[in-house]
């Protein structure tokens, strides 16, 4: 067996953050999850729908390894992306990476892996390797997947190999800290104000405030969209609260990042922004909740609460970033 040492294999929530807290804590940077989703700029919204679809998507956060990206950015890391349409370079990289004491994000398709206890094919999902032998990959997921965990190297090639909406090309990445790393915290203000910009300003009506607005009308048809709607709704709820969002659509990890950031920062605009998000995170939980009812009662009276729920959460949340969106250090 081949294996990194000084891992924490500490499992959260999200995939991403949970990943970027082995690598970091691995260089002695050791961030809540909340902290790196919001230096991130992680939070996010979409709602996709066409006729290819089986069921509309609704997303809470920004697009696969944006996150990995963003922090990098905001923290001045040395992020190395390796990408290849060659399974055995794909396989030299991570065996170097591991060879030199490092540990090494994998982005892949979730659904070939082993432990995976959702079989839904998702190309954007990412973990940390930190060891192999003959048989098995040792990989850290996050706390719902089990945290430290095993899967066998051919379904793990399996994994990285696959193709679809979200997948990279074998994508393998490390971080680097350099010795004159800025403190985290001093890299608060432009990681919300930065966050709260694409928010409020969305290119499409697809995104942001405007998705949710969007969504509050979409939602509310839902019924007659599903072909199955006693699974799809159900599912849909599901994914919200507990496809690695944290709870809440990633408004949880949001609230308690801002809550976070309050003991770095004293501003007015700062405490408006995370008391709106604490409302909204509340609120996210109860539309889960709704549209879920709606499934399983078949009656759209739930999903017109759950659309007018939304066209609020629209408004809350366009006024917790235009507030956010003026914070300064």
């Amino acid at each position: 067996m081949t294996i990194v040492q000084g891992i924490d294999p500490r499992g959260t929530q999200h995939c991403e953050t949970t990943t970027l807290g082995v690598l970091l804590r691995h260089q002695g940077i050791d961030l809540s999850e909340p902290m790196l989703f919001g230096l991130g700029r992680g939070l996010s919204f979409v709602y996709w729908d066409s006729k290819s679809m089986g069921f509309p998507f609704l997303g809470g956060r920004v697009k696969p390894f944006e996150v990995c990206r963003n922090l990098a950015d905001v923290l001045g890391l040395g992020l190395q992306v390796r990408e290849t349409t060659s399974p055995r370079r794909a396989w030299a990289n991570v065996v170097e990476a591991i060879g030199a004491g490092r540990p090494v994000g994998l982005q892949l398709d979730s659904y070939h892996l082993e432990y995976f206890t959702a079989k839904v094919h998702f190309g954007g999902h990412v973990v940390a390797m930190y060891g192999y032998d003959d048989e098995v990959a040792r990989l850290v997921d996050t706390e719902q997947q089990g945290g430290a965990v095993s899967t066998s190297l051919a379904s793990l090639a399996e994994a990285r190999a696959a193709r679809g909406p979200m997948a990279a090309k074998h994508r393998s990445f490390t971080v680097t800290a350099p010795p004159d790393l800025p403190a985290a915290h001093t890299r608060i203000v432009p990681a919300i104000t930065a966050c709260a910009h694409a928010f409020l300003n969305p290119p499409i009506a697809n995104l942001g405030h405007r998705g949710i607005d969007k969504a509050g009308k979409a939602v509310r048809t839902w019924l007659r969209r599903s072909d199955d709607p006693g699974r799809d709704l159900p599912q849909a709820a599901l994914l919200m609260e507990r496809a690695g969002t944290g709870g809440a659509l990633f408004r949880n990890l949001y609230r308690d990042f801002l809550a976070e950031c309050e003991q770095f920062v004293d501003s007015d605009r700062l405490r408006t922004g995370h008391r709106l998000y604490a409302e909204a995170a509340t609120l996210w939980t109860e539309v889960a909740a709704l549209i879920a009812r709606a499934g399983e009662s078949g009656e759209d009276r739930f999903l017109v609460r759950a659309g007018s729920a939304l066209q609020e959460l629209a408004r809350i949340e366009r006024e917790a970033m235009e507030s956010l969106s003026r914070v300064e250090a």
